[in-house]
């Protein structure tokens, strides 16, 4: 299977994505390997501190503004409703999203990296 019919099941809104970047889906993979390595910098886990999260709400929106450029819909889905909660105070509430969103981050930055 292809990259793109992957992240499609993987529920990422490619068609949108390579859309967003003048039809080129040559582009769109070259602009998922630069979101895959921030990514991996921008890493939000889970046992952040639940009282100082001012880090986590940078890294959060970076996430969700790279996720949204590129379509990764489950990711920008999650990550803005990450921000939301923080931004209202509500940090366990967001660590419960992170935790639901990390496994199918982690498969969809899997199936950037391998190919």
């Amino acid at each position: 299977m292809n990259l793109l019919d992957e992240l499609r099941k993987l529920g990422v809104s490619v068609d949108e994505g390579v859309k967003r970047l003048g039809g080129s889906a040559a582009i769109y993979k070259k602009m998922l390997k630069t979101f895959a390595k921030m990514m991996k910098e921008y890493a939000v886990e889970p046992d952040y501190d639940g009282k100082d999260y001012e880090n986590i709400i940078e890294k959060a929106h970076a996430i969700k503004g790279a996720s949204g450029n590129l379509s990764v819909t489950p990711v920008y889905e999650a990550y803005s409703e990450m921000v939301d909660l923080l931004r209202k105070g509500q940090p366990e509430e967001a660590r419960g999203v992170l935790v639901k969103i990390l496994p199918v981050q982690e498969k969809i930055i899997s199936a950037i990296d391998n190919s």
